[in-house]
């Protein structure tokens, strides 16, 4: 009985399919509980603030894509203050019909060859799970289109004045950095070195969570999915799926 019971086990630990299962199941699991963990974290808000709505008058825009969240950022003078050090690095804010800065954190590995997800190589993909380094992705938009979604954020001038200066910190040599030699997704568009790593648990949406939180933004405490972002802004902030609407600058002016 012994014998055949050692002999069960040697025939089990040798057999490729049961490992497989066992890996299988094992990956299952993390997924379920990083899943989970993702939920509680766009519903736990993180530190904000009790602001009254008549002080919002800056009006923000959140852009999903499959995986991914961009911010809008109104092409104020404000925002050409805070980002002119960019024009000389491609970003054109001073383009006649340029209406919206978009920014973007992600991996440097995935982000910079995603012009198409059929475009991304499995290394890429996992280099971006198991660690990369970081980069941001600025470009200048026109007008909205009205069909399109975008979710809105009303910020204070004070809080919009915090995002600016997060975005700044968050290029790895703040004001100095230069523009990746890499191709961009379009003309208007550049990658930059950017500050921290990119990984499985530091998403381009916990960048994004992490960056409105820190001006004071009500937000939830980890949002390293889209759902996450989704959902958190559907508790914390009124879910409108419309194009933003010019914005009133943060002067109080028009």
């Amino acid at each position: 009985m012994i014998v055949n019971l050692f002999t069960r086990i040697r025939e089990i630990s040798l057999n490729p399919l049961y490992w497989l299962r066992i890996g299988f199941s094992f990956l299952l699991r993390i997924i379920a509980v990083f899943c989970v963990a993702a939920l509680v974290g766009g519903i736990v808000p993180g530190p904000g603030h009790d602001i009254p709505d008549d002080l919002k008058t800056i009006e923000l825009g959140l852009v999903r894509g499959l995986i991914h969240y961009d911010l809008l950022l109104p092409n104020t003078p404000q925002t050409r203050e805070e980002l002119g050090w960019l024009q000389p690095q491609g970003i054109d804010l001073q383009h006649p019909q340029a209406e919206w800065v978009v920014v973007g954190w992600g991996s440097r590995a995935f982000y910079t060859t995603a012009g198409t997800y059929r475009s991304v190589r499995a290394s890429s993909v996992w280099t971006a799970l198991t660690g990369d380094s970081a980069v941001l992705r600025l470009s200048i938009s026109g007008g909205i289109p009205e069909n399109m979604q975008v979710r809105t954020i009303k910020v204070t001038p004070g809080q919009y004045q915090a995002i600016l200066t997060g975005i700044n910190q968050s290029f790895r040599f703040g004001k100095g950095t230069q523009a990746l030699p890499l191709p961009g997704f379009s003309a208007y568009d550049r990658f930059f070195p950017a500050s921290g790593r990119f990984s499985l648990f530091n998403t381009c949406n916990v960048w994004l969570g992490n960056l409105l939180r820190s001006a004071g933004v009500d937000f939830g405490i980890w949002t390293p999915t889209p759902f996450a972002v989704t959902l958190s802004h559907r508790l914390w902030h009124k879910d409108q799926r419309v194009t933003p609407r010019r914005v009133t600058q943060a002067t109080g002016t028009n």
